[in-house]
């Protein structure tokens, strides 16, 4: 503990995150089979207290509905006894994903004989702070006991009953299996002041990471004093280049836009070679439109859009830095390759960008200099996520450079430390 917080006046919040960082301390050193054992338990007790977690989360969706709150959003806070049990599923599959603590990033003999090992440690207190989706409540919580970390769950006011009888559920079984019930917690309080006092409890918490809206994330990156994981709103470009497969173009096209649209690596620019244009695009504008998506295009692509079926409207700079997660793309069309560059590192939010081309030679130049966490080459922008790279699952999707960058799994939930071994030796 920091001696500003030994002298600060002690609030909930605080001596929730005192207790996270004991209970952090007890963790560390545990063997897998000791978290395995808890997370087991916790899967176990999730399908046994589904009626009691359904019942609190009906709470929050009569609240919600009278709120007039969003079909969408209401749809992101339900809880079933069905989507209980794909939880519990989730977490029985971290269960089965390999322990990252103790792991050697590198190690050697050095010349004079000390045996240096660098090894994975947990990061100690991770704060997540999310909106809606009570299943992140569980989500990260078995992310954090796995990689050996406390957990912070600070969910909206709008899943409060839900989050605090997860929570409820959670402590009960991480105890039951003999780890300390105060490695998950929730934040107290409802209101802002809760997260301000937790952005603001440095030497506590090691770590925060938040989860939802632009506004949120921003909030989060420029008030807290903690360390942010930044994960990021997605402004995902799909680059056709002159040199592309038009059937393919299409399909990654549709797929990157249509597949889920409410999801951070949903595409939401197109660009277009110039040599391309007049080919690609009432092609791609016919199954755009088949899919439902309204188009906000560039000049050219109105006219190429005139006549069609699908819905056209002139774009602005506001669109090339939308991230709609909506039935909405911006479409252009750039003269080179390095325009279609040019244009995405202005506006890109640096979370995945795509290129559809038969060019070994395009692909390279356009990988090399698209600075983002993710770049596709001949496959849809949706494949970012880490459950589709083979992690198993993931505390979000950084698109930040330190310490973690794209999907985070359990290995980005650790720190290293360096283990120096001698048999007397002085410098």
């Amino acid at each position: 503990m920091t001696s500003s917080h030994a002298a600060a006046t002690p609030t909930p919040v605080l001596e929730t995150a005192t207790r996270a960082r004991a209970a952090a301390a007890i963790l560390a050193p545990l063997p897998r089979s000791a978290k395995d054992s808890a997370l087991r338990a916790i899967a176990d007790a999730l399908e046994a207290r589904t009626a009691e977690i359904v019942t609190a989360n009906a709470e929050d969706i009569a609240k919600a509905r009278a709120a007039g709150t969003s079909e969408t959003v209401i749809d992101r806070l339900t809880l079933t006894p069905e989507r209980v049990r794909a939880i519990a599923s989730d977490v029985r599959d971290v269960v089965a994903l390999p322990d990252p603590v103790g792991e050697v990033v590198r190690g050697s003999t050095l010349p004079n004989g000390i045996d240096l090992r660098q090894i994975r440690v947990p990061l100690g207190v991770v704060g997540i702070i999310y909106e809606a989706r009570p299943n992140v409540t569980v989500d990260a919580a078995a992310l954090c006991l796995k990689s050996g970390n406390a957990v912070l769950l600070r969910g909206s006011s709008s899943a409060y009953a839900s989050n605090t009888a997860l929570v409820a559920v959670l402590r009960d079984a991480v105890a039951g299996a003999g780890l300390p019930a105060d490695a998950v917690q929730l934040v107290p309080g409802e209101s802002r002041d809760s997260v301000r006092e937790l952005m603001r409890a440095r030497g506590l918490v090691d770590v925060l990471i938040p989860r939802g809206g632009a506004s949120l994330i921003k909030t989060v990156v420029e008030e807290s004093i903690v360390p942010v994981i930044e994960t990021g709103t997605g402004n995902c470009h799909v680059y056709v280049d002159a040199q592309a497969d038009l059937d393919t173009a299409v399909e990654i096209l549709v797929n990157s836009k249509a597949q889920r649209p409410s999801v951070c690596n949903a595409a939401e620019t197109l660009l277009v070679h110039r040599d391309i244009a007049d080919a690609f695009l009432p092609r791609a504008l016919d199954a755009l439109a088949e899919a439902g998506v309204t188009v906000h295009g560039d000049e050219q692509v109105l006219k190429a859009a005139e006549g069609g079926k699908v819905t056209a409207v002139p774009a602005t700079d506001e669109d090339w830095a939308a991230e709609y997660l909506s039935y909405d793309i911006a479409a252009g069309v750039v003269d080179s390759l390095d325009d279609a560059v040019a244009h995405i590192r202005r506006w890109t939010s640096g979370h995945t960008e795509a290129i559809v081309t038969t060019s070994q030679a395009a692909a390279r130049r356009f990988t090399q200099l698209v600075d983002s966490t993710t770049v596709a080459v001949n496959a849809s922008t949706r494949f970012t996520d880490g459950g589709q790279f083979g992690f198993g699952a993931e505390i979000g999707i950084s698109t930040q450079k330190l310490h973690a960058r794209g999907p985070m799994g359990l290995p980005e939930l650790t720190s290293t430390k360096y283990i120096v071994t001698g048999d007397g030796h002085v410098r």
